[in-house]
């Protein structure tokens, strides 16, 4: 019993069996074995750095750089299903997110961006989308068309029709507000609102391009908005980028957008990870085999492709569920949280497509995911190759995700070794015996001659020999 109670403290305190570490350790290599792990390289050390900051890092919530439009797509899905696919939290974060790019203090100056500054805040989409025509009606101004890019257009090709729209009268402000910036701090605010309506006008018109077909146009408009505003990297218009040339199949130019944006002072994603994941398993996947693997031992280049899986997997561990169909996807929120269920839900939604066509590569990753936990420290007080999950991820994710009708993804619970069950139920036999015995001796001294006469009836018919 106490040898019992040591094992579970010890599991609960180091992540393993005592038992099992033990046989592992010590008696492996007295009987043959090899231990064929290595020490972590240097790159462990990320995750001991800096732990305080990762709380509020890790859960932030950030746009999501691929989000739907609600008309032409979300709402579509409302009216064929009944259902709701966005949550009262994540819309109102991006009602947030309109008041914060899309208006500025000098706006009641102007009676059609006076007119905008209150729709934004409107909780009403059709008092919204009326405001948004009041305003058209007084000028050709640039916030209101985008509303109704958004949220009024029913197809992709009118919410097109509409940015270009927009554009134009964006681009217009853009260049007058160009050249008052420096007269003052109202000036410049302006400026920096100008900008942003360009920028998300411009990055919306390649998304529309994408979803139209138009690929290369996409990627060339991407290219060259991250040209013309390289500043602006908070955008994350790199992941649209990534997204669309995976769709040519161009993984030179992918490999050379991840050489400059994966890089260790920049915030990690689930598309930067499970990107590098999917051009190292594309070397090795079509020839990949774990019988194989077994019998001879990992390649470098297999190797390498596991090490970029397990990767990504401790990055957000959420997404191979969806990748391997294990599990079913929904629209992606129009915000997520990195390294949680939204996040996986919004890269699987888009890039399922570029794994399954790669030759193998889901068939790597359905072999090598579930290993990354064993390298992860247990209880989470530390990461392998990045901050230890945050605890706040699930709590963020029910209020991104609509639970009515999704159940969230939770942090894979590490499961009880089979040494730990072995010897809580060996130590439970032998504790009920002993009970037993104590309070009944005379029927388990029957129960004990009963059991060696069976016994000893068994071995003697084992051994008797009939003739020929």
């Amino acid at each position: 019993c106490f040898s019992m109670i040591f094992e579970w403290w010890y599991f609960r305190k180091y992540g393993t069996s005592f038992i099992e570490q033990v046989s592992v350790s010590h008696l492996r290599p007295l009987l043959g074995g090899v231990d064929n792990s290595s020490p972590t390289n240097s790159n462990s050390s990320n995750g001991d750095a800096d732990s305080n900051r990762q709380s509020v890092s890790e859960c932030k919530v950030w746009r999501n750089p691929l989000n739907l439009f609600r008309g032409a797509e979300y709402n579509r899905y409302t009216w064929v299903t009944g259902r709701e696919p966005l949550t009262y939290y994540d819309m109102n974060l991006s009602a947030q997110d309109h008041q914060t790019f899309f208006t500025c203090d000098s706006d009641h100056l102007r009676p059609a961006d006076a007119i905008m500054q209150k729709a934004w805040r409107e909780r009403n989409p059709q008092a919204r989308i009326s405001a948004a025509h009041e305003s058209l009606e007084l000028e050709d101004c640039a916030t209101a068309s985008i509303l109704l890019a958004e949220e009024e257009a029913t197809t992709i090709v009118e919410a097109e029709k509409l940015f270009k729209q927009a554009l134009k009268a964006g681009e217009g402000c853009y260049r007058r507000s160009q050249q008052l910036q420096h007269h003052g701090a109202q000036y410049e605010a302006q400026h920096r609102r100008d900008t942003n309506v360009l920028v998300y006008i411009k990055r919306r018109l390649a998304m529309c391009s994408r979803k139209l077909g138009r690929t290369r146009e996409a990627v060339k408009m991407l290219r060259d908005l991250m040209k013309e505003f390289p500043l602006l990297s908070m955008f994350n218009i790199h992941e649209n980028l990534l997204e669309s040339l995976l769709e040519l199949q161009n993984y030179a130019d992918v490999q050379a957008v991840l050489a400059k944006y994966d890089d260790i002072s920049l915030p990690k994603s689930a598309t930067i990870c499970y990107t590098a994941a999917l051009l190292k398993a594309r070397a090795v996947s079509d020839k990949f085999s774990p019988e194989a693997a077994s019998r001879r031992g990992l390649s470098t280049a297999e190797m390498n492709a596991v090490e970029a899986i397990h990767r990504a997997v401790e990055f957000n561990p959420h997404v191979p569920k969806y990748l391997l169909e294990m599990k079913s996807l929904i629209l992606p929120p129009e915000h997520i949280l990195k390294r949680g269920d939204s996040e996986a839900i919004a890269y699987a939604f888009f890039h399922l497509q570029h794994w399954k066509r790669v030759e193998g590569a889901l068939n790597l990753l359905h072999c090598t995911w579930e290993g990354t936990f064993r390298m992860i420290p247990y209880p989470l007080e530390k990461g392998h190759l990045f901050y230890p999950y945050p605890i706040c991820t699930e709590t963020a994710d029910r209020e991104l995700l609509p639970t009515v009708f999704h159940e969230v993804s939770v942090y894979p619970k590490k499961e009880l070794p089979f040494f730990i069950l072995f010897t809580a139920g060996l130590c439970s036999f032998t504790a009920m015996l002993a009970l037993l015995t104590h309070q009944f001796p005379e029927l388990m001294g029957v129960f004990a001659k009963a059991v060696s006469l069976l016994h000893r009836s068994l071995s003697h018919s084992h051994t008797y020999q009939f003739p020929l």
